[in-house]
């Protein structure tokens, strides 16, 4: 059972295989259609498409960041449509590194599905080493997914808001520094982060050809962070809840178990004009408001 990562040459020998099933997650956030349409084009063979906004998040609504976890039932219910129930090994990837498809691996986790992988190196490795493409629709047998979900997985804003202040946890965001700085902000419309957070980019995960770094690496890269503490007392955060999960992913490979994601993260807090927003070395003006 592969449980964090899977190397392109592994999943080439188990393509025909009906036990495992391939999630293509390519998504962009300037353009949400165009993971689908790159899809259209071509994918690994057998993999069906999960598009981030409609099938691996909830609506926006008041309070919410800009994607918040989607309902269980309703995610397993379209996780049993694509063929994935118990035994199932599923294969995650998409064209950015990981970026996106790491969302459908903690999601996975979250309702009780530990076989699951992110295809290290993604679809751009895939097609640099011509494996194979396909352009067919696979029609998957549908099946009955078992959730068992587990929320002490993730944390919410109050949490966030109590533990950071009592010390309780370690907020690490996985935003570029550029983001978590607030020197810019293409998405959101408050600048900064949350006081008392640092910042670990999920680029920093990856080795210069984009696949993740080896696990005593990743374990050296987190422990400057950590320290002594536990892996269970660290809280990972981003924009909206998803590149948080390629950290978690990260710490996982690096057998630091037990991370937790703020669900709702930075896009989530900035809704509330009453929680404080840090700017560079300013770490506690009530921000979200001004």
């Amino acid at each position: 059972m592969f449980k964090t990562l899977i190397d392109t040459a592994t999943l080439s020998g188990f393509l025909d295989d009906p036990q495992w099933v391939i999630v293509d997650c390519r998504f962009t956030l300037t353009d949400t259609e165009a993971g689908g349409r790159a899809y259209a084009a071509g994918h690994v063979p057998g993999a069906r498409y999960a598009h981030l906004d409609r099938d691996l998040a909830a609506p926006v609504a008041p309070g919410t960041g800009r994607h918040p976890l989607p309902d269980s039932a309703v995610l397993a219910r379209t996780l049993g449509e694509w063929g994935i129930g118990a035994g199932k090994q599923v294969v995650v990837y998409d064209d950015s590194f990981g970026a996106i498809a790491a969302r459908l691996w903690w999601l996975l986790r979250w309702l009780g599905h530990d076989a699951v992988a992110l295809l290290d190196g993604g679809f751009a490795k895939w097609r640099r080493e011509g494996r194979p493409v396909a352009a067919a629709v696979p029609a998957p047998r549908p099946v009955q997914f078992e959730a068992h979900r587990d929320d002490s997985l993730w944390v919410d804003s109050e949490f966030v808001r109590r533990a950071v202040a009592r010390r309780e946890c370690l907020l690490m965001d996985a935003r570029s520094e550029e983001r978590f700085c607030g020197d810019v902000e293409p998405l959101d419309p408050v600048a900064g982060h949350v006081p008392g957070a640092v910042n670990l980019p999920f680029e920093d995960n990856l080795d210069l050809g984009g696949e993740f770094l080896p696990p005593e690496a990743l374990r050296s890269l987190y422990h400057t962070f950590i320290n002594d503490l536990p892996p269970d007392r660290v809280v990972q955060m981003c924009g909206s809840g998803v590149t948080a999960c390629h950290n978690l992913l990260a710490m996982e490979h690096a057998g630091l178990h037990g991370a937790r994601l703020y669900a709702g993260s930075w896009s989530e807090w900035i809704t509330d004009p009453l929680r404080p927003v840090a700017l560079n070395g300013d770490e506690g003006m009530p921000g979200a408001g001004r």
